[in-house]
């Protein structure tokens, strides 16, 4: 039996729904990892224009190796609510490309947004990197040049990273177990001078590439993959997935991108994060510093079902890295959230049991919505205004659902209850309205909570799905967030 099977709200307030573990009381306590409606993994941090984005791999749900099809994008203005922007970018993108959409890494150039990928090449029958062009920074994105940017046959080209220096030259980086770069042109499609090789010795990395090793000598660490190239203070650092499996990530040091490199410790010891693999980007925002990395700590996740996470931290007075560990909490909100406007509804915190979908039509929107489902927005700032009204543009073949608006926790306070009936197809759009019985003030972290029919004999849902309902019933478009008059 469905209910409510895709929801775009259109709150009259902005809300959003988390999607966590929680104590006895209701109340939500993880933030990592930060999206839960899809396996994300290799998060590749960008800010631009006020907004921090996030560049993200997509593991394919029960996948057995990293069969990743396709490429994603998230953005936040305060740290914890995130929205999803589709995947603007996929294998089919690129007309050379057939498999494995690994490690990528964009960046913005004269007005343009570059975004560096490796995939499986058709034309060499290796790993290749190649870049994709858009005129925003979530797209729609283009193959820039209709063929890889660097391809040899060689497995080794993955994981690109780029970094445009303070004289503007662009460099490029990648490699596993080797490291290698170029030096872009200003066109940032195209490179001059010949592939470069970073020296991996045991004083710029840990310890030399596995086929120059002592036998028997045990070493300090290891470089293995996935590079991220940063700057800070006229000192070149360049971060690393390192020891072997499982990683852990680890940092170098240089006077200038070629070298020579100095190996600088360990950032992230190996720790609990259900990932023999990881993967960073680091990035200031706000006057914060925040470092991106995967864990497996979703539901059904694990090695090959990874999921992108994000601490905050403060560089040491020499501009070094601290010792930095993962945690479920996550980061804390650094500005309010302003709820008086259209919010997308793929806009949340954290969520449980949904997932996001897109069409030309509607763009990304929340699908899959169960009876027990819901979305969390934190931090939203209802001070100063009195709500009048939710709204939501909803879509359901049958028979609906109800949202429920709560502030604090998923049994907290009912503000407001909207009645969803069916729309008579997935595809027919209305937006339902529902006047605010409460009123909120001050700040609130606040709850969509979805309720529905409960499917027969049983407490949990069939087919995978959570909390009591065995289709999945409606999509939600975007939510209109509460109204003043």
């Amino acid at each position: 039996m469905k209910h409510f099977r895709h929801f775009r709200e259109v709150l009259t307030l902005s809300f959003s729904i988390f999607l966590s573990s929680f104590t006895p009381s209701g109340t939500l306590r993880a933030q990592n990892p930060f999206v839960q409606t899809w396996f994300t993994s290799d998060p590749a941090p960008m800010v631009h224009d006020g907004k921090m984005y996030v560049y993200t791999g997509h593991d394919e749900d029960g996948a057995d190796f990293f069969w990743m099809q396709e490429w994603r994008v998230y953005s936040t203005e305060d740290m914890v609510n995130w929205q999803d922007h589709g995947s603007p970018l996929a294998l089919e993108s690129f007309s050379w490309a057939d498999d494995r959409a690994w490690a990528s890494q964009c960046v913005e150039r004269d007005g343009k947004f570059y975004w560096y990928i490796c995939a499986h090449s058709k034309l060499s029958g290796g790993m290749a990197i190649g870049v994709a062009v858009s005129d925003t920074p979530v797209g729609p994105f283009r193959d820039a040049i209709g063929k890889p940017l660097f391809e040899n046959g060689s497995w080794d080209h993955i994981d690109p990273t780029v970094l445009i220096d303070d004289d503007g030259q662009a460099w490029l980086m990648w490699g596993n177990p080797q490291c290698y770069y170029l030096k872009l042109n200003r066109d940032m499609t195209s490179y001059s001078g010949e592939l470069g090789r970073l020296d991996m010795t045991e004083e710029a990395f840990g310890s030399p590439m596995m086929n120059k090793r002592e036998k028997g000598k045990k070493y300090k660490d290891s470089y293995v993959e996935g590079p991220w190239l940063t700057k800070r203070n006229g000192t070149y650092q360049l971060l690393y997935a390192a020891g072997g499996v499982p990683e852990h990530i680890s940092y170098s040091t240089a006077p200038h991108p070629t070298g020579p490199w100095k190996y600088a410790g360990e950032i992230m010891p190996l720790s609990e994060t259900n990932s023999f693999t990881n993967h960073c980007g680091v990035a200031d925002y706000k006057g914060h510093s925040y470092f991106f990395y995967h864990t497996g700590k979703l539901p059904r996740g694990g090695g090959f079902g990874r999921s992108v996470a994000v601490e905050e931290f403060k560089y040491n007075a020499d501009g070094s890295f601290p010792t930095i560990l993962p945690t479920n909490e996550g980061v804390k909100p650094i500005q309010t959230f302003n709820p008086y406007r259209k919010v997308e509804a793929e806009t949340m915190a954290f969520s449980r049991g949904l997932k996001t979908e897109q069409n030309d039509e509607v763009g990304v929107y929340v699908a899959d919505i169960h009876n027990g489902d819901y979305i969390k927005l934190q931090n939203v700032d209802f001070s100063g205004n009195m709500q009048k009204q939710f709204a939501a543009r909803v879509a359901s073949g049958l028979r609906g659902g109800q949202i429920e608006v709560r502030i604090d926790s998923l049994k907290g306070h009912l503000l407001a209850r909207l009645e969803v009936p069916g729309t008579g197809g997935w595809e027919k759009w209305q937006t339902f309205t529902a006047d605010f019985a409460e009123k909120a003030e001050g700040t609130h972290d606040l709850y969509l909570v979805f309720t529905g029919r409960k499917a027969r004999n049983s407490s949990t849902s069939t087919g995978g799905k959570s909390a009591a309902c065995s289709r999945s019933s409606w999509k939600m478009a975007e939510q209109a967030h509460t109204r003043l008059s």
